[in-house]
Formats: C-alpha cells, sequence, structure tokens
C-alpha cells in the first residue's frame, strides 16, 4: 500500500474526514499565528478558550441542545460515564432500569448493580444480540430514578430506532458509536453520552449531554471527578481537558455543517448502509443475522458460515485497500464500521469487493 490511505473500517478508533486531517496538519506546528501547537498551550489560555467555545456552540447548534441542558467534554471514554450515571442518578430512589442489547450495556448494567437495586428491563440476549426489543417488551418502573440503554451495538450491529417511552423516569443514554449520524430530540433524554473516537474526534474526549437538574443529587461517596455538579460548575475545567481532542471535534463539526449537518449526514450514512446490507442479502456465501427491523446503519456485520473462508476474505481484503474488516473477537465473522468519515467511495469499492469473493468462492 505504501503511502496510499486505506480504507479503514475499525469500530473504533475510526477514520476521521481527511480534510480535517489535511486541516490539522496545517496548523499543528503553529495554530493561526499563536506560534505554538494547540497540543501546547494552556487550557486557560484566551486562544484555547476561543476554541473550547466555539466548539462547545457549534455542538449545542448541530445536536439541537435546548436550555437547560450543559454539553460537557470530559475524559474518561464512555466506560467511565458506566459508573457515573449511577453515582449521580441513582440516589433520588435507589432504584433504575437497563435494557442490555449488547456487549457494553452489559457492562453498564453490572457497574451499575454497584451502587443500587437495579431492574433488567429489556434483554436481547435469548436470540443472541440480534434484535432491539420492542416498546411494549419493556418491563418498566414508574419508581426507577433513570431508564439506561446504548443506542447502537458496535459488536453484534443493532440499533435502536425508536426513543422508548418511559414516562417521567429520565433516559440515560449511551450514544458512542451513532452521535451525529441522525437527528436526536435531546429533551427526551436525561444524559446522553458519547466516546468521541468513533464520529466526532480522537480518542481521549467524551462528551456528555445533561439535563442540569440532574446534577447535584449523587450519592455521598461519589468522587470528586465523577461528580456531574463539578464539572458543570467549572464547565468542564476543573482539571486540563483533552485540548487536542476538543480542537479536532470542532473541525469535524465545520466538516459536518459543510455536509448538510445532520440530516444530511443521515441521508448519506443510511445510503452506505443499504448499499451494503443489499450486496450481503443478495449474495451466496454472505449473510448477516440481524433482524432487518434492528439492523445498524453504524456497524454492519455478516459472514460466509465458515471459519476459514472468513479469514480468507479478511486477508484478501488487506490486499485490496481496506483494514479492519475482522469481526469482533468476541463474535468472529466480519464487521464493517461505516462512521460519517467512511466515504461512500469505500463502501462502494467494499460492495464490489464482497461481490467478487462470492463469485469467487
Amino acid at each position: 500500500m505504501g503511502n496510499e490511505r486505506v480504507y479503514n473500517f475499525s469500530a473504533g478508533p475510526s477514520m476521521l474526514p481527511l480534510e480535517v486531517l489535511k486541516r490539522a496538519g496545517s496548523e499543528i506546528t503553529n495554530y493561526q499565528g499563536s506560534g505554538m501547537s494547540v497540543m501546547e498551550m494552556s487550557h486557560r489560555s484566551k486562544v484555547f478558550q476561543k476554541i473550547f467555545d466555539d466548539t462547545q456552540a457549534k455542538f449545542r447548534k448541530l445536536l439541537g441542545v435546548p436550555e437547560g441542558y450543559k454539553v460537557l467534554f470530559l475524559q474518561g471514554g464512555a466506560s467511565a460515564q458506566f459508573s457515573m450515571a449511577p453515582l449521580n442518578l441513582i440516589g433520588r430512589t435507589g432504584k433504575a432500569d437497563y435494557a442490555v442489547t449488547g456487549n457494553f450495556s452489559n457492562i453498564a448494567y453490572k457497574e451499575a448493580k454497584k451502587f443500587g437495586q437495579i431492574h433488567l428491563a429489556a434483554s436481547s440476549e435469548d436470540r443472541n444480540h440480534t434484535y432491539i426489543p420492542a416498546q411494549e417488551q419493556l418491563e418498566l418502573d414508574p419508581e426507577a430514578s433513570y431508564f439506561y440503554y446504548c443506542a447502537n451495538n458496535t459488536i453484534y450491529g443493532t440499533e435502536w430506532q425508536y426513543v422508548p417511552e418511559t414516562g417521567n423516569v429520565p433516559i440515560v443514554c449511551d450514544m458512542s458509536s451513532d452521535i451525529l449520524s441522525r437527528p436526536v430530540d435531546v429533551s427526551k433524554y436525561g444524559i446522553l453520552f458519547a466516546g468521541a473516537q468513533k464520529n466526532m474526534a480522537p480518542a481521549g474526549l467524551t462528551v456528555v449531554v445533561i439535563r442540569e437538574d440532574l446534577a447535584g443529587q449523587e450519592l455521598p461517596y461519589t468522587p470528586l471527578m465523577m461528580n456531574y455538579k463539578t464539572m458543570i460548575d467549572k464547565d468542564s475545567m476543573y482539571n486540563t481537558p483533552p485540548c487536542w481532542c476538543i480542537y479536532i471535534l470542532g473541525l469535524v463539526l465545520d466538516w459536518l455543517e459543510e455536509k448538510g449537518g445532520i440530516p444530511g449526514m443521515e441521508a448519506i450514512k443510511h445510503s452506505k448502509a443499504q448499499m451494503l446490507y443489499d450486496v450481503i442479502d443478495s449474495s451466496r456465501r454472505f449473510t448477516c443475522a440481524v433482524e432487518p427491523g434492528s439492523r445498524s446503519d453504524m456497524n454492519v456485520v455478516f459472514r460466509t458460515g465458515s471459519d476459514e473462508l472468513d479469514a480468507q476474505f479478511v486477508k484478501q481484503s488487506v490486499d485490496a485497500g481496506f483494514t479492519n474488516l475482522k469481526g469482533h473477537r468476541s463474535v468472529g465473522g466480519m464487521r464493517a464500521s461505516i462512521y460519517n468519515a467512511m466515504p461512500t467511495e469505500g463502501v462502494e469499492k467494499l460492495c464490489d469487493f464482497i461481490r467478487a469473493f462470492d463469485q469467487n468462492n
């Protein structure tokens, strides 16, 4: 491959828009005449404060974050939120509802059990996480402090196509792998969060959107840095934030706006996903186990039914200019993660490769 860029189908960290990388590269040693890189400047400087404020404002505008909500730029990945959410919210009633539809929601469910009475409101484990439970399958407790779910499941390739109705119970949602890919009515959520390394920026940044009235009810032993109120009061700057990641997020948001914002991106991503599913479904060798109404537009999972052929497919795909198509180690097969930055051309070429492999094997 030499110096050529590959089509990177990694589930995360994933590819960033080439335009963003080029712009960041042009500013990496001297950001807008400051004489230094963003990686070198003080987070308390006026130059970085402007980057921070502009990025926060762009994010609010693109996602449509209403008044009464704070946008926080934190660290610790989405995994830190598995602890942070119950520590800050469960104190109201001591109870919470969780829907387990994949690996990461299961980890969050197990973590929450340390802090209160956790009820399994729904699970898709009975069919190996190949579907998303319908609203009528959710066993909801009206006294729960919150209801938790993960919007998109990177390992099993499922995605919630609706927002659960929970009455007055606040919803906490992990949107790590589909944030900024489709419109979101933020007012339906108490908290939504996302690790940045799939659809937004490099690894190291976690974006949290929280309804402000939910902060300040933390359990008495909540660590200072795990307290939402600490971060709200200091506007994410109690300690040094991930400055470079916040800067890159700002560039990605500019790029997203040029693509028609979130509605424009939704049309592109759905077109890419449909193209790929159509090729898989019409092939001889390949299958996707996920039920059609639950299929993810972000992570397309497929396999041949033969471990040997799957390995051959992955090996040949590298020679063809693709990378990271091997499925997660826990499930095998193949997985194509087609986040916002994956160009349509990359998916078209992958479809051609699948057709050729199907014909020749």
